[in-house]
Order: C-alpha cells, then sequence, then structure tokens
C-alpha cells in the first residue's frame, strides 16, 4: 500500500486550515436528512465527544457535546460551545469520559488514523464514524472526467473502511445516500449540480480542491466549463438528472462496546 511518502501529497495540519479552512461555516451546512442518519446511530447517548470538529457540522444541539478541533481558523468560525483545542490523537480526557466519540468527515485528515481510533474508544464506548470510502471516489463523475488527482490524493490520505472497522474491533457499516441537492458542501455534495464546483468559494471549502496543485484544478475546471457550456456533461450525465440521491460511497460506520 502507498504511503504519503510515496506520494505528493501531504496530509492536512492544523495550520493548512487557515488557508483550506474557508466558507465552512456558510458553505458546509449539515443536510438534516444526513443529521437523521447521526442521530439515529447516537441512540440514547448524552455525553458527545465531536473530535476533528471543525466548524461543529451535525454536532446534536440537545445533548451535552464537547468539541475538540486542532485549527484555529475552524474554531473561529464556530457558534459560541465548548470547544478544546487538540488532536485526535492525543485526546485530554479520562477514559470513558462520554457516552459516544462521533468523528464527522475528519479522519482523512488525521497525522496517526490508528492513534485516533484507538483514542476515540478509550473515551467512549460508543463511537460514531462519517467518512467515505476512497477506493471509489472515482464513482464522481468530478474525479472521473475532471480531476482524476483527486483519486491519488484521497488514496493516500484516507484509510479505508476495511482499516477503519479493523481499527474498532468491529462496526456495522451503512450508506449515507446523498441528496440531490445537498446543503453540506462536500466532495461529492454537489453531483446534480455541477456548475457549483466552478465557483471558487464553493472549491475553497473543500479541502481537495486546496491540497491539489492548483494547475491541476484550474486544467479540470476550465474542462467542466467548456463541456457544460457545450451540453456534453448534460448528454455524459442525463441519467443523474433523474435521481433525488445517489450512493457516492459515504459511510456510517458504528461502533458498541459488546
Amino acid at each position: 500500500m502507498a504511503t504519503m511518502a510515496d506520494t505528493p501529497y501531504a496530509r492536512s495540519n492544523p495550520d493548512t486550515y487557515d488557508t483550506i479552512g474557508r466558507g465552512y461555516a456558510s458553505l458546509r451546512v449539515p443536510d438534516p436528512r444526513i443529521g437523521a442518519q447521526i442521530e439515529r446511530a447516537l441512540g440514547d447517548a448524552r455525553r458527545i465527544c465531536n473530535v476533528g470538529a471543525g466548524a461543529g457540522s451535525y454536532e446534536p444541539l440537545d445533548r451535552q457535546v464537547v468539541a475538540v478541533e486542532p485549527s484555529r481558523a475552524m474554531i473561529a468560525q464556530r457558534a459560541k460551545r465548548r470547544v478544546v483545542r487538540a488532536r485526535a490523537e492525543a485526546l485530554p480526557f479520562a477514559d470513558r469520559s462520554f457516552d459516544a466519540a462521533t468523528a464527522f468527515l475528519t479522519v482523512h485528515h488525521w497525522q496517526d488514523v490508528a492513534a485516533g481510533i484507538a483514542e476515540l474508544k478509550r473515551i467512549a464506548p460508543l463511537r460514531v464514524i462519517f467518512t467515505f470510502d476512497p477506493t471509489r471516489v472515482v464513482d464522481l463523475w468530478l474525479v472521473r472526467d475532471y480531476l482524476p488527482e483527486v483519486q491519488q490524493l484521497d488514496r493516500s490520505r484516507a484509510p479505508t473502511l476495511e482499516r477503519l472497522v479493523e481499527l474498532l474491533g468491529g462496526a456495522e457499516v451503512s450508506t449515507v445516500p446523498i441528496p440531490w441537492d445537498c446543503s453540506d458542501g462536500f466532495q461529492g455534495a454537489y453531483w446534480r449540480r455541477p456548475e457549483r464546483y466552478l465557483d471558487p468559494a464553493v472549491r475553497a471549502s473543500i479541502s481537495t480542491f486546496a491540497m491539489l496543485p492548483a494547475a491541476v484544478v484550474e486544467r479540470g475546471m476550465a474542462r467542466l466549463a467548456v463541456d457544460l457550456a457545450s451540453g456534453a456533461w448534460a448528454a455524459r450525465n442525463a441519467q443523474l438528472l433523474q435521481r433525488d440521491d445517489l450512493d457516492l460511497a459515504y459511510r456510517l460506520i458504528v461502533s458498541r462496546e459488546p
């Protein structure tokens, strides 16, 4: 398996988000349908630790939440709520301090995934992780037709589902369908709204675009703009225009102590 040392990309770090964390509060708005799936997974857990919390997406408003986030830029975008500046790999909490530990679209940014998962297991008997399958990132037309470099990037930084389940010591994995009008602007959110990827503000709130060389992104977006203007994109993806949601390999992983 390739390691980060074998690739031209590096994992993001807290300082990276001073530049790639722009617009999260306004463009990464939690989607209620995804949120409902997460709420069901949390069950009756009351004390939640949200690790790699970013701007606070999907944190339950009716439970006791302590957020953990290393980036000052991301913390600055959060609503007023308790937040601890720390990394997933070294959580400053005692064993079993929480009922549940959550990690939403963050594990691919962690420096040491094994250490981070071990910390989730240490602080809570229930772990809920929202992530994606890096082996299937090419399923998205954006990657397949315009930015194939994303596949190498995501495979180099994101743990496979099998690896996460192994580290957790077993887990349930369920599909998170992405609605066509998803309000949370992560990488696959605009699968039926291709023109959105042409907006620099939208791209600034998706870490993938910021981590790829600017010339690569500009070249891919120029091709997309041409295909949108000519109708080639619509012709090639006509079947998507009839879909209300799509499986883009986003997954919810739930691990419980016996």
